[in-house]
């Protein structure tokens, strides 16, 4: 499988990219290689009964050479297989020998100007990003499972907004466990043919990792309803109102991946639903998500916005350093809850620098879950506040060490 199949397999499963071709090239490829080899073997068996004098007919993988005699040459024109990627008039040629069929010269990769195997610097890259983005799931998944833990276990810092936090932990949990799955359906081993990999645990396996990155993207886009609400003051604390964001975040994508789902079965069930190249139907899912990054974004600079007039309410110039500060931490920390980095390779076509792009989405795009949880966990201060009374408590209990900070504690932020 060349490098090209192989960046389009991770593009389609992490980056909702474009298609191309209702069938991929290699697809089509490898099917007109396996029509020629039937024939071939056809052709075969009719000559199965005549002489066994000089050379026997048989198939090489890539052509089927006719029956011959000792010391003939025969010449085949490069397979019309070919011209789906290069369009050439080579040939090749074998001798016919006392021993047999030689080698061909020259060489099919050379003579058809097609490469037969991956380049050794593209296969260590693309080996080198699946071990980074399995690491990066894998340490989010651990420490987002901690987070969640964390928030639930404390009666203190259960509120709305630590709610709407373990929804999109939770998101980002089950968009680590896709990953897997999916790795563990779709590339359990170097020889699985992906153009005819049909099977429905494979299809259960895209459908849940796409379910799993659309609900990641809308509980973006409720964390950032929630927090402009808030500021804004006009947000009523209420149990209909985070059955709204849930049913947002976790609702809506179920509607367009069931309508996704509807449409492959009955219009391109092909593959594995792994590739969505020239589909119109892929819209169904990646237009939500393109919409709800932009509307993030937007909601996004709203915040800025509203930063900057709490800083200076009158919009004057700022003459305290520490307000840059503040302005440039708090955005900064809206950055990764809000998936901002999105924007940036969103609207850019698909084949723009795909290396860069596997790099970004799959790489650093794996460690946002670990970013997220720490970030809004681990380095909140009421957190820290009950883990230290909890530590403190423990320490009571086992050394008889009484702390008057153990007595009680108090939330300190308002959000």
């Amino acid at each position: 499988m060349s490098s090209r199949r192989i960046a389009g397999i991770f593009i389609t499963v992490f980056l909702a990219p474009h298609a191309v071709s209702r069938l991929h090239p290699e697809c089509e490829f490898i099917f007109q290689l396996e029509r020629e080899e039937r024939r071939c073997l056809q052709y075969v068996a009719e000559q199965g009964n005549r002489s066994s004098e000089g050379c026997w007919p048989f198939w090489d993988a890539v052509a089927c050479w006719p029956r011959a005699v000792a010391g003939e040459t025969v010449q085949r024109a490069c397979p019309a297989v070919f011209s789906l990627f290069k369009n050439n008039t080579g040939s090749v040629s074998r001798n016919c020998t006392g021993g047999g069929w030689s080698r061909p010269f020259p060489p099919y990769h050379v003579a058809c100007s097609v490469d037969d195997d991956i380049p050794e610097s593209e296969e260590l890259y693309f080996t080198t990003v699946k071990m980074i983005y399995t690491v990066g799931y894998g340490v989010s998944l651990v420490v987002l499972t901690a987070a969640v833990l964390t928030l639930l276990f404390f009666r203190r810092l259960r509120c709305a907004r630590n709610f709407i936090h373990i929804q999109l932990f939770g998101t980002f949990i089950l968009k680590s466990v896709a990953v897997f799955i999916k790795d563990a359906t779709l590339f359990s081993s170097d020889d699985t043919n992906h153009c005819t990999l049909s099977t429905f645990a494979c299809k259960t396996s895209v459908v849940f990792c796409h379910y799993c990155v659309m609900a990641n993207f809308f509980w973006l886009l409720v964390e950032a309803l929630y927090l402009n609400s808030l500021l804004l003051s006009s947000f009523y604390h209420s149990r209909r109102c985070l059955w709204g964001f849930s049913l947002l975040g976790w609702g809506v994508p179920v509607l367009f991946i069931v309508l996704w789902m509807i449409s492959r079965a009955y219009f391109e069930d092909t593959e594995c639903w792994d590739i969505n190249e020239d589909s119109p139907y892929w819209w169904i899912i990646k237009g939500p998500i393109v919409v709800s990054i932009a509307m993030n974004f937007m909601l996004f600079i709203n915040i800025i916005r509203i930063l900057i007039q709490k800083l200076n309410p009158r919009l004057i110039q700022f003459n305290n350093s520490s307000q840059y500060r503040r302005l440039a931490k708090s955005t900064l920390l809206l950055i990764p809850l809000f998936g901002t980095h999105y924007m940036f390779f969103n609207f850019l076509p698909d084949y723009f620098n795909v290396n860069l792009r596997l790099c970004i989405e799959l790489c650093i795009g794996s460690f946002q879950g670990l970013l997220v949880a720490v970030l809004y966990c681990f380095l909140n201060q009421e957190v820290q506040k009950e883990l230290h009374m909890q530590w403190l408590r423990w320490r009571e209990r086992s050394y008889g060490v009484v702390s008057p900070a153990a007595k009680g504690s108090q939330m300190d932020t308002p959000f």
